[in-house]
């Protein structure tokens, strides 16, 4: 009886061993497959331009779709709902242009220069022209200003 049973046991070995080498020389690459199939970004449509009016419709479907769903959840909670086409008009309407007419980034720029200044202090450097890197750096942001 011991005899039977071990030669099941080697014989279930080699033949494991025997399909397993098999079977790795005749498979292709399994591995190769991943990111392949109906879900894989290389085989998804391209979107459109940005500037084309698929893409202003299908951006502005979708601002709709997060107005609605805020103003559910607002309703939910009680609170007044907003206008939708009020606030779809605000976020279409141009932004502010960057050349020093909005404030706020001017003074954000301003503090990015001081602590420039402060690392090249640091550093054994000569400090910038604040007002001067500013300006340089609005005109980076926007080269039309």
């Amino acid at each position: 009886m011991q005899n039977a049973f071990t030669v099941v046991v080697f014989g279930t070995v080699v033949l494991t061993l025997l399909v397993g080498v098999i079977s790795m020389l005749l498979r292709h690459d399994v591995y190769d497959e991943i990111g392949e199939g109906g879900m894989s970004m290389d085989q998804s449509p391209a979107a459109p331009p940005l500037d084309s009016a698929a893409a202003r419709a299908e951006r502005e479907a979708e601002i709709r779709q997060m107005l609605q769903a805020r103003n559910e959840r607002l309703a939910r909670q009680g609170q007044p709902q907003v206008d939708i086409e009020q606030e779809i008009a605000k976020l279409a309407e141009p932004s502010v242009p960057l050349g020093g007419s909005d404030p706020g980034l001017a003074d954000e720029v301003r503090q990015l220069v001081i602590a420039r200044n402060e690392r090249r202090a640091r550093q054994g450097q000569p400090p910038l022209d604040v007002d001067a890197e500013v300006q340089r750096t609005l005109q980076e942001l926007d080269p039309d200003a």
